[in-house]
């Protein structure tokens, strides 16, 4: 006779950090365009051309984030730039703010190719949906998964717990899709909605369990 065990799963689900996958994406489901342009969005992630409303927006992301996750790519592209963002010559106040919060975030970069990282960063050249699922057990606030590669094999192995799209008002076409291709579908509930200036829309989903 089967058993149900929904209740222990939703228990040990609750216990477990919960991981999250936020990305600036085009209403065509996108993350950059051809050749990796970002045009569209004003920058990989945060940068100085969104609005200022929507830049706090993801620096306060940044200050609740117990553990960010980064592919090789989008580590690069952030870790080139931020380490030093609060000391160029005439910096705003924000992006100082968000430089020191990058810096303070605990990192694990997944790469093969790449030797060491910093920043208060650790490098896993494993596999990294296992590591990944090693995180999850582990006691701590939520973590970020950054960059689509990375994303789109924890989003396989079904850890994505919170999906993150903050819509921009732009077709491009084709490049890199926010979702990957997935074996089975998955069910989601929508938390949370919110209006940014340009025309700029969050949506947040949960992962229904």
């Amino acid at each position: 006779m089967p058993v149900c065990t929904c209740e222990i799963d939703s228990r040990e689900a609750d216990a477990m950090r919960k991981l999250i996958f936020g990305m600036n994406v085009t209403v065509d489901g996108y993350i950059a365009a051809p050749g990796d342009d970002l045009g569209w969005s004003g920058g990989e992630g945060p940068d100085s051309s969104p609005s200022d409303e929507l830049f706090q927006w993801w620096s306060d992301r940044v200050a609740a984030t117990g553990l960010a996750l980064y592919g090789r790519k989008l580590w690069e592209a952030m870790s080139s730039h931020w380490p030093t963002a609060d000391q160029q010559p005439g910096a705003a106040p924000a992006a100082i703010e968000f430089a020191g919060r990058w810096r303070d975030m605990p990192k694990v970069v997944f790469s093969s190719t790449i030797s060491t990282v910093g920043w208060n960063a650790r490098l896993v050249t494993g596999d990294a949906v296992a590591e990944i699922t090693r995180l999850k057990a582990d006691d701590g606030g939520p973590m970020d998964i950054c960059g689509a590669t990375l994303a789109a094999a924890a989003m396989r192995a079904g850890l994505i717990d919170e999906y993150l799209l903050v819509t921009h008002p732009a077709l491009v076409g084709g490049g890199t899709p926010f979702f990957t291709a997935l074996d089975n579908w998955v069910n989601l509930t929508l938390v949370e909605t919110r209006t940014f200036p340009g025309g700029v829309v969050l949506t947040r989903y949960e992962t229904r369990r």
